[in-house]
This record gives structure tokens, sequence and C-alpha cells, in this order.
């Protein structure tokens, strides 16, 4: 990593711009599925959980540490691109409460955290919560223009530049850096003032540099508890020592965005490709087949019933979001970037948002509160669905991961144009070279193949409309106002770069092929797509505390799951039958899902539950004498859809 950075140089430019928020507004199954966060836990987790709804941020005799700016992190985004009027006046009052009751020195927010789980030591010079309240005043600011908090935000940097004299980095400030340095850059962008580039430089060089993550992971094997225990008896019985911070899975998730935040003040490219290249570390050594790295509370390993924390998940998608920001369409990370959206994402909740859980897993069977348990060191109930089990922080925080999503699926260029970097039903309402323009983006990807971009202006305009074509979109092809089929490259953005009149529909095709992923123990996963599916196992909800609707439930299988899925080694794909159906408002509810995999499988009666969750799959290929005698139909759906599921299956050739 770069020592240092000219401060007098200013920024590198990202090579795209997010728009304003408010701009895209979501429209068919993605408004459905904000909708359901609306009105499930997010829309109302200040009127039943005192950590927010009693928060020392507003004045209350709760937590004033983390949860309460984590929830304003995420319902500013919904609020706005819902345009729903609760929710807004919800926002207001806390952002209005925050700013008026600024200290005379700048600081934002209780002196004292006293939340009661974290050590209260030195609490009025805690750094970290104020990174989250800069997020989220900075999304208010872009979404109303409202002076106010990047003059509060202003401010509270100025403070934080001088706590950082006195007390530097440490515990999650210094594990979680990068977000700061990412609003002090925005900060920057905004007004130019540089000693913001000197805040920067300051907080870099206290911050933990996490680009030995790139080449040679230093934990490349799982990190149970017994091990974290032995490096906190050798920190002198400090717990938040270096090792236990640096496996931890939601730090991990935020500094993947390290490299792309910090390339824009110290212009070393050396940090290009360093987020890639984290990425294949973790996936090589704890990679997990939607996409995300095992970490059930600390680094974990690729076994598939290990689990990761809604926190990860969307921490990771906001370091995606980030480095593509910077560095633009990198097929790579925008891949990966959906891939979790579309699959991860939806699992970290219930269908209807009002529950989710701490942990998800690949392989998920049973949802159980067990003393005996696969995980590092998570508790009994990390993946039960309830308001909030093992740990509040999930339950505050998950609620970004599909606002921040939908305002980026779309960004501006710097020529002035537009750049979809995803596919979703949106609306862009926006002014591209002097001229009103909107773009209504329909169909109903990722679950279909078709992607229809109406464009209207209300001037003559030219300007380049830049689409994404997918690495995986083989046979990919688009028209203009029902004109000639162009091929598409896969792997590429295609340019429109052309006179754009009244209204016009560019049609995009992109086909999704199913492909089998072989993984550990030649299991195999299946993918069409953004989507990765898995066997659908039935599900017995049985509530075992709390009130409803936000109780908490244990989920029981009522199906078998332990199958070996029939496949042709020479062709794969062969056993595996397509059934379509309708994109409904929600495709991530159980019986919604919009595509289906039919197949043939296996039962193998010595594949069971170990450690409270599904064993590791047993290896491939399964002889018949390890299965039982008849064949089964059975049927694979999209991973968010299924909240029990067999994601990694062995695989068993047919018999003649």
């Amino acid at each position: 990593m770069s020592d240092g950075a000219e401060v007098t140089s200013g920024l590198h430019p990202n090579a795209l711009r997010a728009l304003p928020l408010g701009q895209i507004r979501p429209a068919g199954w993605l408004a459905g599925q904000l909708r359901l966060q609306a009105d499930g836990m997010a829309g109302h987790l200040d009127e039943i959980w005192p950590d927010v709804g009693e928060s020392a941020w507003i004045g209350g005799s709760a937590e004033g540490w983390e949860g309460g700016p984590y929830w304003l992190d995420g319902v500013t985004p919904l609020a706005f691109l819902l345009e729903d009027p609760a929710l807004l006046a919800k926002v207001e009052r806390w952002v209005s409460y925050i700013l008026d009751h600024q200290a005379d020195d700048g600081w934002l927010g209780p002196r004292r955290t006293g939340t009661g789980s974290e050590p209260d030591v030195d609490p009025d010079l805690d750094v970290w919560p104020r990174m989250v309240v800069l997020k989220a005043l900075l999304q208010y600011h872009s979404a109303t223009g409202d002076d106010r908090s990047v003059k509060a935000s202003l401010r509270l940097v100025r403070i934080l530049r001088n706590v950082l004299e006195r007390r530097p980095l440490r515990d999650w400030g210094r594990m979680r850096w990068a977000d700061l340095v990412w609003s002090v850059h925005q900060l920057y962008d905004l007004t130019r003032e540089r000693w913001l580039l000197e805040v920067a430089d300051t907080v870099r060089a206290q911050g933990y540099d996490w680009s030995a993550y790139a080449d040679h992971l230093p934990f490349p094997e799982k990190v149970p508890d017994a091990t974290l225990r032995e490096y906190q008896r050798q920190a002198g019985g400090v717990w938040m020592n270096d090792v236990m911070m640096a496996t931890h899975g939601v730090n991990v998730a935020m500094g993947v965005k390290m490299p792309a935040v910090w390339w824009r003040q110290a212009g070393d490219d050396r940090l290009v490709t360093l987020v890639e290249r984290m990425l294949d570390q973790l996936d090589t050594h704890h990679g997990q087949a939607s996409g995300l790295f095992g970490a059930d509370e600390h680094l974990a390993g690729r076994h598939p019933s290990q689990g990761t924390e809604a926190c990860a998940v969307v921490e990771l998608l906001l370091s995606l979001e980030v480095a593509v920001e910077t560095w633009g369409a990198v097929e790579p990370l925008v891949d990966r970037l959906e891939r979790i959206a579309y699959n991860a994402l939806p699992a970290t909740a219930a269908a209807d948002e009002r529950t989710h859980q701490y942990l998800q897993q690949a392989n998920q069977v049973v949802c159980h509160v067990t003393q005996d348990r696969v995980y590092t060191n998570n508790g009994p109930d990390a993946n039960i669905f309830g308001l909030a089990p093992h740990f509040g922080c999930c339950t505050a925080n998950r609620h970004q991961g599909w606002p921040k999503f939908a305002a980026r699926l779309w960004m501006a260029t710097p020529d002035d144009g537009l750049q979809a970097l995803t596919y979703a039903p949106c609306t862009i309402d926006t002014t591209v070279r002097g001229a009103r323009t909107r773009v209504r983006v329909d169909g109903g990807y990722p679950f279909t193949d078709e992607v229809s971009i109406r464009v209207t202006v209300d001037a003559p305009v030219a300007f380049p409309l830049r689409l994404r074509v997918p690495g995986w979109a083989e046979g990919a092809e688009l028209s203009v106002d029902g004109g000639e089929a162009l091929p598409l490259q896969p792997g590429t953005v295609h340019e429109l770069d052309r006179l754009w009149t009244g209204e016009q529909i560019v049609a995009l095709r992109l086909p999704a092929p199913v492909r089998v992923e072989h993984r550990d123990r030649d299991s195999v996963a299946v993918h069409r797509g953004p989507l990765t599916f898995g066997l659908g196992v039935g599900e017995s909800w049985q509530r075992i505390g709390g009130v409803e609707p936000y109780a908490d439930f244990e989920v029981h299988p009522t199906t078998p799951w332990n199958y070996a899925l029939e496949l042709d080694p020479d062709d794969p794909q062969a056993g595996l039958a397509l059934e379509r159906r309708e994109v409904g408002d929600r495709p991530y509810a159980p019986h919604g899902a919009p595509l289906l995999l039919h197949a043939t499988g296996r039962r193998v009666p010595a594949w069971e539950v170990r450690r409270g969750a599904a064993d590791r799959p047993p290896s491939s290929p399964v002889g018949a004498e390890d299965t039982e005698p008849g064949p089964e139909r059975i049927v694979l759906a999209p991973y968010g859809s299924i909240r029990l599921r067999v994601t990694e299956l062995p695989w068993t050739p047919p018999i003649a």
C-alpha cells in the first residue's frame, strides 16, 4: 500500500458517479421488495426495538453507539427511493435532532456510548459510530441538497482530526477506516477544502493495512474459538487484538473497499487490481457458492454449512459498489455485486422482511437453537429467524442492502452519459446535457433474459448510453426501436452514443445458460445468469419466543435434504429442466420463485446433520452403493427464495 499521498494534488476522479438519491426509483418486483422492507422491520424498527426507538442519538436512554446510526444509514435511502411520507418523516426527525444537538466543539451524538456490550473505555472519543452517521448525513444531502448536513459533517471531521491526535484509531474504527475516508472524500468533492485530505491521510496511517489479503491471505484456514483464545492470551488478555479484528467477517467485508477508496488519493496503480485479488484469496480459502465468504463471526473456511453474517453481506455489497464507482464496470466486481444482491441479500431475511438471521448458510437444512454448532464462535441462536438473534448489529444494519443497491443500478459517466451496471425494474428521472431524460427499465431480470429500456427526452439530445453485458451472457444482443439485432460481446460495456429524440426503446436480450460449478470434494453448485440455485427443503416455522410479527422462529425441515444430484459428467446441464413462471411482486418468497430447475436426485443416507448443521457433502461422484436405489424428482429454486436449502450438492452419474 502507498505510504501516503500528496495532499495538494486533490483526488483522482471516479470513473462513475452515483446519481443523486431519489433520481432512481424502483419499479416492478424491486419496488415490491423495498415495500416489504418499509412495511416490515426496516420501516418499523424504531417502534419495536428500544435500541433505535429510545436511542441516545435522539435523546433517549438506550444505547448511543452504532444501532441508531446503522438504522438511519439504511432507512434514509429507503425513504427517498420509495417517497414514503411516514419514513421521510422519521428520517427528518432523526437528522434534525442530530444536527440541532451538535455540540459547540462539533461533536455529533451522545458523549457516552453505554452499549452494555462494548467496553466503555474512553467512550467520549469513539470514532466508529460517527463513521456511520457521516454516511447517513451524506445520503440525506444527496437527496435533499440541504447544506446543514454538509456543514455539520465538516465540523465533525474537524473535531475528529483533534481526537485522532490524542487517541489514534483503535478497535472497530481502526479496521473500518476506509468508510471514514470515503465520507471525507465525498466532503472534499463537495467543498474542495484541502485540509480534508490531510485528515484522510492521518486516518489511513492509523488504519489497518488490508493489502496483505491480496496475495497471501494471513488466515487461510478456519479460525476457531480456541485459536482466538490463544491469540487473546498472547495479547495479554486483550480480546480485540489484531488477529481477532482482522479475521472478523464484517471487518473483512468493509476492508475490501480500502484499495478503491485510497486509490483516489494515492493514485497508486498497484491498488487497481487489489480488490479482485483480495476476493480471489477469500474465494480460494473461505469462498461460498453465493459469492460470499464463510465467516461465522470469524473467517471459517469453505465448508458450505459455515455461516456468513448479515452485516457482512450488506457491507461487502457496499464495498463492491464503492469499487465500481471508483473504477467503472470491472466485470468480476459487478458480477459478484449482483450475485450477492440477487442471492445472499434476500436470504438474510424471511420473505416478509419481518424477521432475519444473524447468520445464513449455503447448506442450511435447519435453523435452530443449538449448543453443538459448527460456527467459529457465534452463539446458539445465530441462524434462527427473529428480531435480534445472537446480537443486534444486523437488526439495525442489514436494511441498507437493497436501497443502496437500487440507488446504484445506473450511474452517471464523466462525459455526461448514463451507464447501467446491473438490471432491475426501475425508473430514472434526471437531466443529461441540459435535457430532462427519463429512463424506464422493464422486465423481470434477473429472473428473465429480456430487458426493455425506454428512453424519453424532452428535447433532442446526444449522449452515450452504456450498457453492461454480463460475462456469462453468450449470444447477447440489442436492438433499438425494433430494428436489426446487434450481437454483443459478453463481459463488455456496449455504448450507444446517439441523438436521442422523443421516446426510443432499447431491447436487450441476455441469454443465461445453466452452469454447473465444481467445488470442494467435487460437489456442485448450479447457477443461471446471476442466480444461484439450491435444493429447496420443506419448511416448518416454529415460534420460540418474542411477539409476532417480529417474533423468533426456528425452521425445521419437513422433507429430506440429503440428495446427490444425478449428473452426466460429459453434459452436466442435460439433466436440468428449466421451468419459468410469472415474475410477481415477491419473487423471493418460497412459492413466488419465477424460475425452477427440475432434476433427478438420489438419497445419500450416510449424509447427516453434524454439529447442528449439514455435514460436509460426501466426495463425488457418489457411488450407487452409497445411495438409495430409487431416483427421485427434485426441484432446485433460487437461493434467495428458499430459507432451507442445499446449495452445494454431491453428484452421482446416471444409472443405466
